[in-house]
Protein backbone atom coordinates (compact mmCIF):
# COMPACT_ATOMS: atom_id res chain seq x y z
CA UNK A 1 0.00 0.00 0.00
CA UNK A 2 1.44 3.03 -1.01
CA UNK A 3 0.87 4.29 2.61
CA UNK A 4 3.74 2.92 3.20
CA UNK A 5 6.02 5.67 1.81
CA UNK A 6 5.48 8.57 4.40
CA UNK A 7 5.00 8.58 8.35
CA UNK A 8 0.98 9.67 8.58
CA UNK A 9 0.63 10.69 12.19
CA UNK A 10 3.13 13.46 11.08
CA UNK A 11 1.26 14.56 8.49
CA UNK A 12 -1.66 14.38 10.82
CA UNK A 13 -0.49 16.29 13.33
CA UNK A 14 0.96 19.27 10.59
CA UNK A 15 -2.96 18.73 9.58
CA UNK A 16 -3.77 19.70 12.97
CA UNK A 17 -1.36 22.57 13.35
CA UNK A 18 -3.42 25.26 13.46
CA UNK A 19 -6.42 23.59 15.49
CA UNK A 20 -9.05 21.50 14.91
CA UNK A 21 -11.00 18.40 16.95
CA UNK A 22 -10.66 15.31 14.48
CA UNK A 23 -7.99 15.13 11.11
CA UNK A 24 -7.64 12.12 8.74
CA UNK A 25 -5.87 10.39 5.84
CA UNK A 26 -7.78 9.06 3.46
CA UNK A 27 -5.69 6.68 0.85
CA UNK A 28 -6.98 5.12 -2.60
CA UNK A 29 -5.74 3.10 -5.20
CA UNK A 30 -7.91 2.18 -7.59
CA UNK A 31 -7.92 -0.43 -10.50
CA UNK A 32 -11.26 0.73 -13.32
CA UNK A 33 -12.55 -1.10 -16.37
CA UNK A 34 -15.68 0.01 -18.06
CA UNK A 35 -16.59 -1.54 -21.32
CA UNK A 36 -19.81 -0.08 -23.63
CA UNK A 37 -21.48 -1.83 -26.80
CA UNK A 38 -23.65 0.58 -28.63
CA UNK A 39 -24.73 0.41 -32.55
CA UNK A 40 -23.86 -3.39 -32.66
CA UNK A 41 -20.14 -2.31 -31.92
CA UNK A 42 -18.06 -1.58 -29.05
CA UNK A 43 -17.61 1.85 -28.61
CA UNK A 44 -15.45 2.15 -25.56
CA UNK A 45 -13.26 0.07 -23.82
CA UNK A 46 -11.48 1.96 -20.78
CA UNK A 47 -8.86 0.30 -18.62
CA UNK A 48 -7.09 2.85 -15.82
CA UNK A 49 -5.61 2.92 -12.45
CA UNK A 50 -6.00 5.97 -10.44
CA UNK A 51 -4.29 6.16 -6.96
CA UNK A 52 -4.38 9.59 -4.31
CA UNK A 53 -4.63 10.92 -1.03
CA UNK A 54 -6.79 13.10 0.79
CA UNK A 55 -6.01 14.86 4.11
CA UNK A 56 -9.23 16.56 6.55
CA UNK A 57 -8.87 18.69 9.32
CA UNK A 58 -12.22 19.27 11.16
CA UNK A 59 -12.48 22.32 13.04
CA UNK A 60 -15.57 24.40 14.47
CA UNK A 61 -17.99 21.54 13.10
CA UNK A 62 -16.40 22.84 9.27
CA UNK A 63 -14.41 20.58 6.86
CA UNK A 64 -10.97 21.70 5.62
CA UNK A 65 -10.18 19.32 2.80
CA UNK A 66 -7.58 18.79 0.18
CA UNK A 67 -6.36 16.09 -1.94
CA UNK A 68 -2.61 14.98 -4.25
CA UNK A 69 -1.63 12.15 -6.21
CA UNK A 70 1.78 13.12 -4.45
CA UNK A 71 2.56 10.61 -2.07
CA UNK A 72 6.18 11.82 -0.70
CA UNK A 73 5.97 12.75 2.53
CA UNK A 74 7.30 16.24 1.76
CA UNK A 75 4.53 16.53 -0.67
CA UNK A 76 1.62 15.27 1.76
CA UNK A 77 3.08 17.57 4.59
CA UNK A 78 2.85 20.67 2.32
CA UNK A 79 -1.03 19.77 1.44
CA UNK A 80 -1.14 19.58 5.06
CA UNK A 81 0.07 22.41 5.74
CA UNK A 82 -2.53 24.33 3.48
CA UNK A 83 -5.15 22.29 5.05
CA UNK A 84 -4.32 23.92 8.23
CA UNK A 85 -3.95 27.06 7.21
CA UNK A 86 -7.71 27.04 6.17
CA UNK A 87 -8.42 26.82 10.01
CA UNK A 88 -8.38 30.31 11.51
CA UNK A 89 -8.09 29.23 15.20
CA UNK A 90 -7.41 26.64 18.02
CA UNK A 91 -4.51 24.88 19.60
CA UNK A 92 -1.94 22.50 18.27
CA UNK A 93 -3.67 18.50 19.14
CA UNK A 94 -0.28 17.02 21.57
CA UNK A 95 1.02 13.75 20.39
CA UNK A 96 -0.65 11.28 17.89
CA UNK A 97 0.07 7.30 18.51
CA UNK A 98 -1.38 4.17 16.90
CA UNK A 99 -4.51 3.30 19.20
CA UNK A 100 -6.02 0.40 16.78
CA UNK A 101 -5.16 -0.45 13.33
CA UNK A 102 -7.78 -3.29 11.75
CA UNK A 103 -7.57 -4.84 8.46
CA UNK A 104 -11.23 -5.43 6.75
CA UNK A 105 -11.84 -9.32 6.26
CA UNK A 106 -13.76 -8.70 2.69
CA UNK A 107 -15.94 -10.75 0.85
CA UNK A 108 -15.46 -14.17 -0.29
CA UNK A 109 -14.56 -13.06 -4.09
CA UNK A 110 -14.41 -15.73 -5.86
CA UNK A 111 -13.31 -14.59 -9.61
CA UNK A 112 -11.51 -11.13 -9.39
CA UNK A 113 -12.07 -9.28 -12.00
CA UNK A 114 -8.87 -7.72 -11.74
CA UNK A 115 -7.82 -10.97 -12.60
CA UNK A 116 -9.59 -11.61 -15.51
CA UNK A 117 -8.11 -10.90 -19.51
CA UNK A 118 -10.04 -7.99 -20.94
CA UNK A 119 -11.29 -10.15 -23.41
CA UNK A 120 -13.68 -12.15 -21.15
CA UNK A 121 -15.22 -9.00 -20.10
CA UNK A 122 -15.84 -7.72 -23.38
CA UNK A 123 -17.19 -11.31 -24.45
CA UNK A 124 -19.80 -11.23 -21.51
CA UNK A 125 -20.77 -7.45 -23.39
CA UNK A 126 -20.57 -9.66 -27.05
CA UNK A 127 -22.72 -12.00 -25.74
CA UNK A 128 -25.55 -9.75 -23.84
CA UNK A 129 -25.94 -7.06 -27.46
CA UNK A 130 -25.92 -10.68 -29.33
CA UNK A 131 -28.80 -11.62 -27.65
CA UNK A 132 -31.10 -8.53 -27.42
CA UNK A 133 -30.81 -8.08 -30.91
CA UNK A 134 -31.82 -11.23 -31.71
CA UNK A 135 -35.13 -10.99 -29.54
CA UNK A 136 -37.16 -9.28 -32.37
CA UNK A 137 -36.96 -6.95 -35.16
CA UNK A 138 -38.70 -4.55 -33.28
CA UNK A 139 -35.83 -4.12 -31.46
CA UNK A 140 -33.65 -0.68 -33.00
CA UNK A 141 -31.45 0.24 -30.30
CA UNK A 142 -29.14 -1.84 -27.62
CA UNK A 143 -26.64 -0.61 -25.34
CA UNK A 144 -24.88 -2.50 -23.00
CA UNK A 145 -22.48 -1.36 -20.37
CA UNK A 146 -19.95 -3.55 -18.25
CA UNK A 147 -17.99 -1.91 -15.18
CA UNK A 148 -15.80 -3.26 -12.27
CA UNK A 149 -13.71 -2.14 -10.06
CA UNK A 150 -10.82 -3.01 -7.72
CA UNK A 151 -10.09 -0.52 -4.86
CA UNK A 152 -7.59 -0.82 -2.22
CA UNK A 153 -8.40 1.91 0.87
CA UNK A 154 -6.57 3.21 3.64
CA UNK A 155 -7.93 5.63 6.24
CA UNK A 156 -5.63 7.03 9.46
CA UNK A 157 -7.04 9.63 11.77
CA UNK A 158 -6.13 11.49 14.53
CA UNK A 159 -7.86 8.85 17.24
CA UNK A 160 -4.98 6.50 16.64
CA UNK A 161 -7.42 4.28 14.30
CA UNK A 162 -5.72 2.90 10.74
CA UNK A 163 -8.28 0.81 8.33
CA UNK A 164 -7.69 -0.89 5.65
CA UNK A 165 -10.31 -2.29 3.16
CA UNK A 166 -10.33 -4.07 -0.46
CA UNK A 167 -13.16 -3.68 -2.02
CA UNK A 168 -14.73 -5.35 -5.22
CA UNK A 169 -17.14 -4.29 -7.63
CA UNK A 170 -19.01 -5.20 -10.70
CA UNK A 171 -22.04 -3.31 -12.85
CA UNK A 172 -23.60 -4.68 -15.90
CA UNK A 173 -26.45 -3.51 -17.72
CA UNK A 174 -28.79 -3.42 -20.87
CA UNK A 175 -30.85 -0.86 -22.45
CA UNK A 176 -33.13 -2.12 -25.13
CA UNK A 177 -34.97 0.22 -27.45
CA UNK A 178 -38.63 -1.32 -29.29
CA UNK A 179 -40.03 0.81 -31.75
CA UNK A 180 -43.34 -0.33 -33.65
CA UNK A 181 -44.90 2.36 -36.14
CA UNK A 182 -44.83 5.68 -34.11
CA UNK A 183 -44.54 3.82 -30.75
CA UNK A 184 -41.21 4.08 -29.19
CA UNK A 185 -40.49 2.19 -25.83
CA UNK A 186 -37.48 1.57 -23.58
CA UNK A 187 -36.20 -1.68 -21.32
CA UNK A 188 -33.69 -1.54 -18.59
CA UNK A 189 -32.22 -4.03 -16.98
CA UNK A 190 -29.04 -4.03 -14.36
CA UNK A 191 -26.93 -6.70 -12.36
CA UNK A 192 -24.21 -5.86 -9.55
CA UNK A 193 -22.90 -5.76 -6.53
CA UNK A 194 -19.66 -5.90 -4.11
CA UNK A 195 -18.99 -9.37 -5.86
CA UNK A 196 -16.84 -10.64 -8.79
CA UNK A 197 -17.43 -12.19 -11.91
CA UNK A 198 -18.85 -15.21 -10.29
CA UNK A 199 -22.23 -13.38 -10.43
CA UNK A 200 -22.42 -14.44 -13.81
CA UNK A 201 -23.14 -17.87 -13.46
CA UNK A 202 -26.13 -16.97 -11.34
CA UNK A 203 -27.44 -14.47 -14.24
CA UNK A 204 -26.36 -14.59 -17.50
CA UNK A 205 -25.48 -11.66 -19.91
CA UNK A 206 -28.22 -13.10 -22.18
CA UNK A 207 -30.86 -13.61 -19.11
CA UNK A 208 -30.21 -9.82 -18.57
CA UNK A 209 -30.64 -8.98 -22.75
CA UNK A 210 -33.60 -10.72 -22.68
CA UNK A 211 -34.99 -9.11 -19.52
CA UNK A 212 -34.38 -6.01 -20.87
CA UNK A 213 -35.57 -6.53 -24.57
CA UNK A 214 -39.20 -8.33 -23.52
CA UNK A 215 -39.44 -4.97 -21.03
CA UNK A 216 -39.41 -3.03 -24.19
CA UNK A 217 -41.41 -4.92 -26.54
CA UNK A 218 -44.01 -5.84 -24.28
CA UNK A 219 -44.52 -1.94 -23.78
CA UNK A 220 -45.52 -1.56 -27.61
CA UNK A 221 -48.58 -3.60 -26.93
CA UNK A 222 -49.80 -2.42 -23.45
CA UNK A 223 -52.39 0.47 -23.62
CA UNK A 224 -51.91 3.66 -21.37
CA UNK A 225 -52.76 3.40 -18.09
CA UNK A 226 -55.38 4.99 -16.45
CA UNK A 227 -54.96 8.34 -13.92
CA UNK A 228 -56.69 9.34 -10.91
CA UNK A 229 -56.68 7.81 -7.23
CA UNK A 230 -56.28 4.53 -6.62
CA UNK A 231 -54.95 2.01 -4.80
CA UNK A 232 -51.12 0.65 -5.59
CA UNK A 233 -49.23 -2.40 -4.92
CA UNK A 234 -45.68 -2.18 -5.18
CA UNK A 235 -43.67 -5.06 -6.08
CA UNK A 236 -41.20 -6.38 -4.13
CA UNK A 237 -39.58 -6.69 -8.00
CA UNK A 238 -39.99 -2.84 -8.13
CA UNK A 239 -37.10 -2.40 -6.07
CA UNK A 240 -36.88 0.07 -3.57
CA UNK A 241 -36.53 3.21 -5.48
CA UNK A 242 -39.49 5.01 -3.44
CA UNK A 243 -37.53 4.17 0.24
CA UNK A 244 -34.51 5.41 -1.33
CA UNK A 245 -35.98 8.76 -3.22
CA UNK A 246 -38.77 9.37 -0.72
CA UNK A 247 -37.59 8.29 2.19
CA UNK A 248 -33.65 7.89 2.60
CA UNK A 249 -32.27 11.53 1.48
CA UNK A 250 -34.33 12.59 3.64
CA UNK A 251 -32.82 10.99 6.86
CA UNK A 252 -29.42 11.75 5.51
CA UNK A 253 -28.01 13.65 8.90
CA UNK A 254 -26.48 16.89 7.10
CA UNK A 255 -29.86 17.43 5.31
CA UNK A 256 -32.10 16.90 8.57
CA UNK A 257 -30.02 19.33 10.41
CA UNK A 258 -29.72 21.76 8.13
CA UNK A 259 -34.21 21.79 7.97
CA UNK A 260 -33.59 20.82 4.35
CA UNK A 261 -35.76 17.48 5.09
CA UNK A 262 -39.30 16.71 5.97
CA UNK A 263 -38.13 14.27 8.99
CA UNK A 264 -36.15 17.65 10.54
CA UNK A 265 -36.80 17.77 14.35
CA UNK A 266 -39.29 14.60 14.10
CA UNK A 267 -36.81 12.13 16.01
CA UNK A 268 -38.95 9.93 18.23
CA UNK A 269 -41.83 11.02 16.47
CA UNK A 270 -44.31 8.91 14.64
CA UNK A 271 -43.29 8.97 10.73
CA UNK A 272 -45.10 6.40 9.42
CA UNK A 273 -47.34 3.56 9.98
CA UNK A 274 -46.57 1.14 12.92
CA UNK A 275 -45.71 -1.73 10.38
CA UNK A 276 -43.06 0.08 8.80
CA UNK A 277 -39.78 -0.40 9.72
CA UNK A 278 -36.79 1.28 7.72
CA UNK A 279 -32.91 -0.28 7.80
CA UNK A 280 -29.98 1.22 6.56
CA UNK A 281 -27.47 -1.54 6.21
CA UNK A 282 -24.28 -1.88 5.04
CA UNK A 283 -23.19 -4.80 6.54
CA UNK A 284 -25.58 -7.08 3.83
CA UNK A 285 -23.15 -9.69 2.10
CA UNK A 286 -21.69 -8.68 -1.71
CA UNK A 287 -24.80 -6.39 -2.22
CA UNK A 288 -23.60 -3.07 -4.27
CA UNK A 289 -24.07 -0.69 -1.05
CA UNK A 290 -22.16 -2.74 1.25
CA UNK A 291 -18.43 -2.83 3.07
CA UNK A 292 -16.58 -3.20 6.00
CA UNK A 293 -15.72 0.69 7.14
CA UNK A 294 -16.94 3.63 5.74
CA UNK A 295 -14.70 6.27 3.95
CA UNK A 296 -13.92 7.88 7.51
CA UNK A 297 -12.75 4.08 8.82
CA UNK A 298 -15.87 3.66 10.93
CA UNK A 299 -17.49 0.04 11.07
CA UNK A 300 -20.28 -0.64 8.90
CA UNK A 301 -23.74 -0.84 10.68
CA UNK A 302 -26.88 -1.76 10.53
CA UNK A 303 -29.11 1.20 10.96
CA UNK A 304 -32.64 0.84 12.35
CA UNK A 305 -33.92 4.32 10.49
CA UNK A 306 -37.33 4.14 11.68
CA UNK A 307 -38.77 1.40 14.09
CA UNK A 308 -42.75 0.21 13.84
CA UNK A 309 -43.30 3.65 12.56
CA UNK A 310 -41.06 5.89 14.92
CA UNK A 311 -38.00 7.57 13.85
CA UNK A 312 -35.12 6.25 15.61
CA UNK A 313 -32.28 7.45 14.10
CA UNK A 314 -30.47 10.00 11.05
CA UNK A 315 -27.05 8.26 8.60
CA UNK A 316 -24.41 9.94 10.44
CA UNK A 317 -20.65 10.74 9.35
CA UNK A 318 -18.15 11.82 11.84
CA UNK A 319 -18.83 15.65 11.03
CA UNK A 320 -22.97 15.55 11.64
CA UNK A 321 -22.23 12.76 14.46
CA UNK A 322 -19.59 15.47 16.14
CA UNK A 323 -23.03 18.09 15.53
CA UNK A 324 -25.08 16.09 17.43
CA UNK A 325 -23.54 14.95 19.81
CA UNK A 326 -23.74 10.91 18.90
CA UNK A 327 -21.51 8.34 17.15
CA UNK A 328 -21.35 7.72 13.42
CA UNK A 329 -23.40 5.42 11.99
CA UNK A 330 -20.72 4.19 9.32
CA UNK A 331 -22.41 6.36 6.53
CA UNK A 332 -19.65 8.41 5.61
CA UNK A 333 -18.63 8.12 1.96
CA UNK A 334 -17.11 9.52 -1.15
CA UNK A 335 -16.82 8.82 -4.83
CA UNK A 336 -13.66 8.69 -4.56
CA UNK A 337 -9.78 10.81 -2.61
CA UNK A 338 -11.04 13.63 -5.03
CA UNK A 339 -14.03 14.25 -2.71
CA UNK A 340 -14.65 15.00 1.37
CA UNK A 341 -17.17 12.26 3.04
CA UNK A 342 -20.59 13.00 3.44
CA UNK A 343 -23.46 11.14 4.60
CA UNK A 344 -24.53 8.82 1.80
CA UNK A 345 -27.59 5.48 2.24
CA UNK A 346 -25.75 2.45 1.47
CA UNK A 347 -28.91 -0.70 1.12
CA UNK A 348 -31.99 1.08 2.39
CA UNK A 349 -34.77 -0.94 2.60
CA UNK A 350 -38.21 -1.16 4.60
CA UNK A 351 -38.31 -4.62 6.12
CA UNK A 352 -40.02 -7.33 5.66
CA UNK A 353 -43.57 -7.61 6.98
CA UNK A 354 -46.51 -10.63 7.83
CA UNK A 355 -48.12 -10.65 5.35
CA UNK A 356 -48.85 -12.81 1.87
CA UNK A 357 -47.65 -11.16 -1.07
CA UNK A 358 -49.95 -13.08 -3.18
CA UNK A 359 -52.99 -12.15 -0.51
CA UNK A 360 -52.36 -8.08 -0.78
CA UNK A 361 -52.97 -8.21 -4.32
CA UNK A 362 -56.10 -10.47 -3.73
CA UNK A 363 -57.25 -7.62 -1.12
CA UNK A 364 -57.28 -5.12 -4.63
CA UNK A 365 -60.29 -4.86 -6.38
CA UNK A 366 -59.36 -2.65 -8.42
CA UNK A 367 -56.14 -0.75 -8.57
CA UNK A 368 -52.60 -0.53 -9.98
CA UNK A 369 -49.71 -3.30 -9.44
CA UNK A 370 -45.81 -1.86 -9.92
CA UNK A 371 -43.50 -4.55 -10.75
CA UNK A 372 -40.58 -2.53 -12.01
CA UNK A 373 -40.56 1.35 -10.50
CA UNK A 374 -38.03 3.97 -12.93
CA UNK A 375 -36.54 6.86 -12.28
CA UNK A 376 -38.43 10.45 -10.80
CA UNK A 377 -37.68 13.77 -8.81
CA UNK A 378 -38.01 14.31 -4.97
CA UNK A 379 -38.30 17.66 -3.14
CA UNK A 380 -36.74 16.31 0.33
CA UNK A 381 -37.84 19.61 1.72
CA UNK A 382 -41.36 18.57 2.01
CA UNK A 383 -41.22 14.98 1.00
CA UNK A 384 -43.56 15.51 -2.69
CA UNK A 385 -42.15 12.57 -5.39
CA UNK A 386 -42.99 12.03 -8.61
CA UNK A 387 -42.26 8.27 -9.97
CA UNK A 388 -42.36 6.87 -13.26
CA UNK A 389 -43.59 3.36 -13.17
CA UNK A 390 -41.59 1.47 -16.19
CA UNK A 391 -43.84 -1.91 -16.00
CA UNK A 392 -47.46 -1.81 -14.45
CA UNK A 393 -50.32 -3.84 -14.40
CA UNK A 394 -53.96 -3.57 -13.58
CA UNK A 395 -55.83 -5.03 -10.54
CA UNK A 396 -58.95 -6.25 -11.32
CA UNK A 397 -60.91 -8.35 -8.71
CA UNK A 398 -57.78 -9.34 -6.66
CA UNK A 399 -55.74 -10.54 -10.12
CA UNK A 400 -52.99 -9.22 -11.50
CA UNK A 401 -54.19 -8.05 -15.69
CA UNK A 402 -53.92 -5.87 -18.20
CA UNK A 403 -50.36 -4.22 -18.93
CA UNK A 404 -50.47 -0.82 -19.14
CA UNK A 405 -47.49 1.56 -19.90
CA UNK A 406 -47.24 5.27 -18.97
CA UNK A 407 -48.04 5.48 -15.26
CA UNK A 408 -46.55 7.84 -12.39
CA UNK A 409 -46.96 7.53 -9.06
CA UNK A 410 -47.66 11.20 -7.11
CA UNK A 411 -47.07 11.72 -3.76
CA UNK A 412 -45.70 12.99 -0.83
CA UNK A 413 -43.00 10.60 0.98
CA UNK A 414 -44.22 10.93 4.42
CA UNK A 415 -47.83 10.42 3.66
CA UNK A 416 -47.33 7.26 1.77
CA UNK A 417 -45.73 5.87 4.41
CA UNK A 418 -48.66 6.90 6.74
CA UNK A 419 -50.94 4.75 4.71
CA UNK A 420 -49.21 1.42 3.70
CA UNK A 421 -51.35 -0.93 5.50
CA UNK A 422 -50.35 -4.08 4.43
CA UNK A 423 -46.20 -5.35 4.12
CA UNK A 424 -45.30 -8.71 2.96
CA UNK A 425 -43.19 -11.39 3.79
CA UNK A 426 -40.66 -11.00 0.71
CA UNK A 427 -37.92 -8.18 -0.22
CA UNK A 428 -36.62 -7.65 -3.21
CA UNK A 429 -33.50 -5.34 -4.30
CA UNK A 430 -32.62 -2.67 -6.66
CA UNK A 431 -29.16 -1.41 -7.01
CA UNK A 432 -28.00 1.61 -9.00
CA UNK A 433 -25.44 4.67 -8.49
CA UNK A 434 -26.48 7.71 -6.07
CA UNK A 435 -25.77 10.98 -6.85
CA UNK A 436 -25.28 13.78 -4.28
CA UNK A 437 -23.58 17.03 -4.64
CA UNK A 438 -21.51 15.83 -7.31
CA UNK A 439 -20.57 12.71 -5.93
CA UNK A 440 -21.77 8.79 -7.14
CA UNK A 441 -21.47 6.14 -4.88
CA UNK A 442 -22.98 2.98 -5.29
CA UNK A 443 -26.32 1.40 -3.62
CA UNK A 444 -28.83 -0.83 -3.34
CA UNK A 445 -32.40 -0.42 -1.98
CA UNK A 446 -35.13 -2.61 -1.26
CA UNK A 447 -38.77 -3.63 0.03
CA UNK A 448 -41.04 -5.76 0.53
CA UNK A 449 -44.81 -6.26 -1.33
CA UNK A 450 -46.78 -3.10 0.01
CA UNK A 451 -50.07 -2.08 -0.66
CA UNK A 452 -51.23 1.37 -0.61
CA UNK A 453 -54.37 1.94 -0.39
CA UNK A 454 -55.08 5.61 -2.14
CA UNK A 455 -52.38 7.31 -4.53
CA UNK A 456 -52.12 9.66 -7.47
CA UNK A 457 -51.53 7.59 -10.88
CA UNK A 458 -51.03 9.86 -13.46
CA UNK A 459 -51.88 8.27 -17.09
CA UNK A 460 -54.69 8.75 -19.03
CA UNK A 461 -57.84 10.48 -17.06
CA UNK A 462 -60.27 9.89 -19.74
CA UNK A 463 -60.18 6.13 -19.34
CA UNK A 464 -59.86 6.20 -15.67
CA UNK A 465 -62.82 4.79 -14.40
CA UNK A 466 -61.79 5.14 -11.15
CA UNK A 467 -62.01 8.12 -8.54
Amino acid sequence: MVIDSFEPFKVIKAALSKGGEFADIYVEDTFNTSIVCEENRIEKVVVGRDRGCGIRVIANFKTYYAYTNDFTEKGLLELAHTVANGVKEGREIGGISLAKKEKAAGFDIKKLPIQADLSQKVSLVNRANKTAWAMDKRIRQVRVMYGDGFKRVCIVNSLGEWVEEDRTGIIFVCNAVSKEDDIVQTGYEPLGGATGLEIFEETSPEEVAEIASKRALDMIKARRAPGGKMGVVLSSEAGGTMIHEAVGHGLEADLAMQNLSVYSGKMNEKVAAPIITVLDDATIPYKRGSFFYDDEGSPAERTVLVENGVLKSYMHDRLSSMKAGVRSTGNGRRESYHHRPIPRMTNTLIAPGNTDPASIIRSLDKGLFVKKMGGGQVNTVNGDFVFEVTEGYMIEKGKVGELVRGATLTGNGPEVLMTIDMVGTDLGYGIGTCGKDSQGVPVADAQPTLRIPEIVVGGDVKGAGLS
